[in-house]
């Protein structure tokens, strides 16, 4: 394992393949459009760019992977976060694209991976598991959904006397398996875009904070040594960014989630616990997930706080709630232990936008960034080109915003998330 370059202490840095460090952007150019972020939106997007022969820059404040992109639990799920609220709003014109691309971030990323040899531990199979009957009813409901449209050829509804063929606890009483769904190291998938994206001739500068954006027929985008001017301007910094306040300020609330690898397990143990290599997140509102890692070890994440509260002993915090699932774990320590911001708006519906005619905004994937990242980076593509349907549809979605949210937007939301926990807790 190699210590982390710029990335903060995780797993995945201490695992990632070779990368360049790359300078930051020094002096005035030009482009076609100017992405501000490297993480999976901002590399996806370029990438989907690049293919079509337009000319990116992307401006990282940090390294390529730095967020939540390189941190999160790797498992790469179908479908987008805030589905019932789009239906509920915009009926079947929101189905209509949610079944379509459901799941073509999968597509895109398996695509990819052949076509530019990206070496990510990409495994297929996926699984919910339910800790109560209530939890069963709803998976055993959309299985039989799934049928009822002929599309059930990829899915494999488990009860209790089967699940411990896929995952070795007690705990839980069924689970749904998707083989179409997949788990990664997000990292190296990330790093592996960028250099996709620089081979077909895309700009990346790290250390590069974009610190203002004129606005204008042809925006610019400063940082503290340089400058881009662009015909279009794209914000991909999801969780950490502030640009943008007046059109983004009070939706997205940023949330800290955490995770542990544990020690290597050796190839046995490991499978033991995992018999067929699926990542797992159970179907609480505040949910757990694991995965194994392609070295042996068991990738446990949760505890997500809505208070932006940092937890210092994230080992002694996770390690008691992955024993409780695997008792067989008891006495294995955890190895690396890290957490980081994620984007959530408060209707859980990513935001994709607008906030001037040729300035462009995606963030708030709600723990689904891996897949539909890569779906919103084609449709900032379209946008480039003027084909605005996807946008359009995300603009029509209406979101909540709290005023003065960086004051009490957080305690509100921690106190609604303390309300769902508790109905996790009484299986209701």
């Amino acid at each position: 394992m190699q210590k982390p370059d710029g990335h903060i202490a995780s797993y995945y840095a201490a695992s990632a393949n070779p990368a360049p460090r790359r300078a930051p952007l020094e002096g005035d150019m030009e482009a076609d459009v100017c992405i501000i972020g490297g993480g999976f939106s901002g590399v996806a997007t370029a990438l989907s760019l690049a293919e079509r022969g337009v000319k990116a820059v992307i401006l990282e404040a940090n390294r390529i992977g730095w967020g939540a992109s390189g941190r999160n639990g790797g498992q790469v799920l179908p479908g987008w976060s805030g589905e019932g609220e789009m239906v509920k709003q915009l009926g079947s014109r929101a189905q209509a694209f949610l079944e379509r691309t459901r799941y073509r971030g999968n597509e895109i990323i398996e695509d990819r991976m052949r076509k530019y040899a990206i070496r990510c531990d990409y495994a297929h199979g996926a699984a919910t598991v339910a800790l109560n009957d209530k939890q069963m009813a709803a998976l055993e409901a959309e299985f039989e959904s799934y049928g009822k449209s002929g599309k059930d050829s990829d899915f494999e509804l488990i009860d209790r006397a089967h699940l411990k063929n896929h995952v070795a606890s007690d705990i839980y009483c069924g689970g749904l398996v998707d083989r179409r769904a997949a788990h990664c190291h997000p990292l190296n998938l990330c790093l592996g875009e960028a250099a996709a994206a620089e081979s077909l001739g895309v700009r990346i500068f790290e250390d590069a904070k974009v610190v203002s954006i004129t606005r204008g027929a042809r925006p610019s985008v400063s940082t503290a040594r340089g400058k881009v001017t662009a015909r279009i301007v794209i914000l991909a910094g999801n969780a950490y960014h502030k640009l943008e306040q007046e059109s983004l300020g009070g939706y997205m609330l940023p949330a800290q989630t955490f995770t542990i690898a544990t020690e290597n397990l050796g190839a046995d143990r490991a499978r033991s616990i995992l018999p067929d290599n699926l990542g797992v997140c159970d179907a609480n509102w505040a949910l757990d997930y694991f995965r194994r890692s392609a070295d042996d070890r068991i990738l446990f994440g949760g505890l997500c706080t809505y208070s932006n509260r940092v937890i210092t002993d994230i080992e002694g915090a996770l390690m008691p709630r992955l024993v409780k699932i695997f008792p067989q774990l008891d006495g294995v320590r955890a190895e690396f232990a890290w957490g980081g911001a994620i984007g959530i708006p408060l209707n859980r519906v990513p935001l994709i936008g607008r906030s001037d005619e040729n300035i462009f905004y995606v963030q708030g994937y709600s723990g689904h960034g891996v897949n539909c990242s890569h779906i919103a980076g084609e449709i900032l593509a379209d946008a480039s080109e003027a084909r605005l349907d996807g946008v359009d549809l995300f603009e029509a979605v209406r979101h909540f915003r709290i005023p003065a949210a960086e004051l009490i937007g957080n305690p509100m939301l921690a106190l609604g998330m303390t309300w769902f926990r508790m109905r996790d807790a009484f299986g209701v």
